[in-house]
């Protein structure tokens, strides 16, 4: 496991949450971070959040009902859009933070170094209690990186690699009810049918395994607050923190964003 040391003596540069107001924007925008940090070799932390939006996997645009699911969200008052990283459907709101760093990829050998780099950040972000990380089955999309406290879900992380870059993504429940969420996801999953379809099994969600970190530390933080808990432990691994001024290629951008509404156009179409 890679520990805090990655960061010490390392210039990153911090991006606020107020640059986008939609995830199509924002999806795009960590793939072009993954081109210019090819270029650079600075890391990045980037946070942002929207509201309220289900942001689905691909294997869920291939649910045998999907528009029957659709319907559900929407008339629950949910947009939704297909990501282009790894995963399945996952919640976001105005409780939901999602912190994405922005990585060489030439400073580590395997994929999990990734994972344990975000695992690490966390886990003292939140020293409170013992942040534990692995598959939490019955989550909405569940994986070996799902981080929990007393057995209960709270973040999901995911990667995507372009060029020299790695985008380390995290969906962090800060305030709210995880299990209303949970809840959410369990209902959309049973009106898309998703005990019918015969190649793939979509997690048979449990709303009680499912929380925020407010919840699970009985606190009250803000994402303001959480926001601050993330540069402050980046700093004390080491990190010099600068705020992000890189001139930005319009051109690359704007590619990047059509490339996932063109996405969202095919695995969407008609719906």
């Amino acid at each position: 496991m890679m520990t805090e040391s990655y960061f010490n003596g390392k210039t990153v540069e911090v991006i606020d949450r107020y640059q986008f107001s939609h995830p199509f924007e924002s999806f795009a925008f960590d793939d072009y971070l993954q081109h210019q940090i090819s270029n650079d070799h600075t890391p990045k932390i980037r946070f942002w959040v929207h509201d309220p939006f289900v942001i689905l996997g691909l294997q869920d645009a291939r649910l045998p009902k999907l528009g029957y699911g659709l319907d559900f969200l929407d008339d629950s008052g949910y947009e939704f859009i297909v990501r282009n990283s790894g995963g399945l459907g996952v919640v976001l709101d105005e409780g939901v933070l999602n912190i994405s760093l922005i990585l060489d990829k030439a400073d580590f050998h395997y994929i999990e170094n990734g994972y344990d780099i975000m695992y690490e950040l966390i886990s003292q972000m939140f020293s409170e209690d013992e942040v534990k990380a692995y598959e939490i089955i019955d989550s909405y999309c569940p994986g070996s990186y799902d981080l929990s406290i007393d057995g209960k879900k709270f973040a999901g992380i995911s990667q995507r690699r372009i060029k020299n870059g790695v985008a380390v993504q995290i969906y962090l429940s800060v305030t709210g009810s995880g299990a209303d969420r949970a809840k959410l996801m369990k209902d959309f999953y049973y009106h898309a049918e998703a005990n019918t379809h015969q190649k793939f099994t979509y997690p048979d969600i449990n709303p009680a395994n499912m929380a925020s970190i407010n919840e699970l530390l009985k606190m009250d933080l803000t994402i303001d607050q959480v926001e601050k808990r993330a540069l402050k432990v980046l700093g004390d691994m080491g990190a010099e923190l600068k705020e992000y001024r890189s001139q930005e290629d319009e051109t690359l951008y704007e590619q990047l964003l059509n490339n996932i509404k063109e996405r969202n156009n095919k695995y969407l179409a008609g719906h």
